[in-house]
């Protein structure tokens, strides 16, 4: 390899040098008083020139950067409160916080509203969150496998939330929810249903895990799994 020439060299090291003094320079005026972060802002070096995109799976990141309505003439030493509150005004977005990584890059950081449930309405089946908000999410172009509901039930949505965000693996198991004539809950499993009562618990739900560990040691099918008595799991076996 051709050795640099001294000439070549010094330019090098002086940009490495003043690039360098230009991020020690940002650290001491960050820390000093509102007049340090003010001559920040002035600086092309922390133009914003590219923005990233963390924690958004169902949000689409090109609808939350036109939220933003950031151009290059913005500093990343801009107040960034109310970028964040223009993101959290996505319906899908539960939280949002921006935070920045020299020179240039503003790194927004978003929590969303998980879609619990696909619920039957006039306009056919829609991505619902626990609270029955209804989430701009497509599911011809977006795969979600969420529990279907043939009509909205606030108390199923809420059920379906909290058993979402304490046990993944059994809500990835639920396919159908719904109710009986006599207002019960029922929940459809691949393996078979869950039967309980209105007022049940992901706490009491958990308890049909036990039984399905020793149904299958046996090597035993059930058609249904019945919590509507205290401190009873009841297991039926398919009519005959």
């Amino acid at each position: 390899m051709r050795p640099i020439p001294a000439a070549d060299a010094a330019p090098r090291w002086r940009r490495r040098l003043r690039i360098v003094g230009i991020f020690a320079a940002a650290l001491t005026l960050v820390a000093s008083p509102w007049w340090g972060r003010a001559l920040l802002q002035q600086m092309d070096f922390f133009r914003v020139r590219r923005v990233e995109i963390e924690g958004a799976r169902y949000a689409s990141p090109d609808e939350i950067v036109s939220r933003l309505r950031v151009d290059t003439t913005a500093s990343i030493w801009d107040d960034v409160s109310p970028l964040e509150a223009r993101v959290k005004e996505h319906a899908q977005v539960r939280d949002a916080r921006i935070r920045r990584k020299l020179p240039g890059t503003l790194v927004v950081v978003v929590t969303e509203n998980p879609p619990v449930a696909l619920v039957g309405t006039t306009r056919g089946l829609v991505v619902t969150d626990a609270a029955g908000q209804s989430l701009p999410v497509d599911p011809t172009t977006i795969d979600v496998d969420l529990p279907v509901l043939v009509r909205p039930d606030t108390l199923l949505l809420r059920l379906l939330g909290a058993v979402r965000e304490a046990d993944p693996a059994l809500f990835s198991r639920v396919s159908e929810a719904g109710r009986t004539a006599r207002g019960e809950i029922v929940l459809v499993l691949p393996e078979h249903r869950i039967l309980a009562m209105p007022d049940l618990t992901v706490q009491r739900l958990t308890d049909v895990l036990p039984v399905e560990l020793d149904l299958a040691r046996r090597a035993l099918k059930v058609a249904e799994l019945d919590l509507r008595f205290r401190d009873q799991v009841i297991a039926r076996l398919p009519s005959p």
